[in-house]
């Protein structure tokens, strides 16, 4: 009999997994939908509960009033780029770009000479710089434009039909509240139904308590690396601050990206009529708040949030984030937590359950 159940789980298991697997475009966005509601339903709920002369707000309106909300809210973000953006393009169309090539050859010229008077080399003058040139030429010649626009152009449909699919389910789940715990509550078989229970209150309390430490985590980022690049005089503050404590989502490669953005950002803002010593010191000035900005990730951030959160150890941690590389890139490093806790919780419930309940030894 115990054989028999545990035969119709695995079944179902693999069942689940495979549909998955083939409708994984519809099974992405259902997840990323359930992720976007459990995070916007407090404040849908606040709203719903909000009284004005004893009338309730009903429940499509305070939905309506989240969505307003959120896009408010990266509406303001978007509006932190738009001057970066302009001032870019301006840029653009001031380089001299021969004065560039010639300031971006000294280091090379001297590399060159340090080399060739320490016989390390045996090459005729200006090898380096021919070498880039005719690299960069190369990859240029070897660029098919049309092959980027069409791959954008896809990219960009794609983008937006999975835009549109998300914000759809999201809106269904957020104005049916409970809609998928009830559905999975009804699934259950009564024998089954308190470690089933169990399983679930657990899984949404540590998500819950994930999802809430992450956005503390994003913020302190933000606080942090915005205070110090504007304490520094880093032009764009507050937008490679934005940039680094978004991209900081991504465990590990997100530090070393936001650090990335904001060195360019502030390069490119002094390719015009800045120095060399200029740009070197710029840079030391944006990575010291980037190490502050990593060392109060790692140090306090991330212990937090990730091993107290979800209560696993540093070093698990750290194997499932590269599993979920592995899996699905960058967007499995991001889900490998939740999915992983999510796994966790239910197989120490089964297994307690079988150890408790009489129910699986019947």
């Amino acid at each position: 009999m115990l054989n028999r159940r545990v035969l119709y789980v695995l079944l179902s298991l693999i069942g689940v997994i495979l549909v998955a697997w083939v409708f994984s475009d519809i099974f992405s966005y259902l997840v990323i939908s359930l992720v976007l509601s459990t995070i916007f339903s407090p404040l849908t709920n606040y709203i719903h509960r909000f009284q004005f002369y004893g009338w309730h707000m009903p429940r499509i309106v305070a939905v309506i009033t989240s969505f307003a909300i959120i896009i408010a809210v990266i509406s303001l973000f978007v509006v932190l780029f738009i001057p970066l953006i302009r001032d870019q393009s301006e840029i653009i169309a001031k380089i001299d770009y021969e004065d560039l090539y010639a300031r971006a050859s000294i280091p090379l010229q001297q590399i060159e000479q340090f080399l060739l008077s320490n016989n390390v080399i045996e090459e005729p003058p200006g090898f380096l710089v021919d070498t880039l040139r005719n690299s960069l030429l190369s990859f240029i010649t070897r660029v098919e434009f049309q092959d980027i626009i069409n791959s954008l152009i896809s990219f960009t449909g794609n983008f937006f039909v999975g835009l549109l699919a998300v914000v759809f389910i999201t809106f269904i789940f957020m104005y049916e509240k409970g809609l998928v715990r009830r559905q999975v509550i009804k699934l259950i078989p009564n024998q089954y139904f308190e470690v089933f229970i169990a399983a679930i209150y657990k899984i949404e309390t540590l998500l819950s308590n994930y999802l809430i430490g992450l956005f503390l985590q994003v913020f302190s980022i933000f606080c942090i690396a915005s205070l110090g690049l504007s304490i520094l005089g880093v032009n764009y503050a507050f937008t490679i601050a934005i940039f680094a404590a978004l991209a900081n989502l991504i465990p590990y490669a997100g530090p070393v990206l936001g650090a990335t953005f904001g060195i360019i950002v502030g390069l490119s803002t002094m390719v015009v009529g800045g120095n060399t010593q200029e740009m070197i010191l710029l840079v030391v000035k944006i990575l010291s708040v980037f190490a502050v900005v990593q060392l109060t990730d790692n140090l306090l951030l991330q212990p937090l949030i990730f091993s107290k959160s979800v209560k696993a150890h540093p070093l698990e941690i750290f194997i499932i984030i590269f599993a979920g590389a592995t899996v699905a890139g960058v967007i499995g490093m991001i889900a490998a937590i939740p999915v992983y806790t999510i796994l966790r919780v239910v197989t120490m419930e089964l297994y307690t359950g079988y150890k408790q309940y009489h129910v699986f030894k019947s």
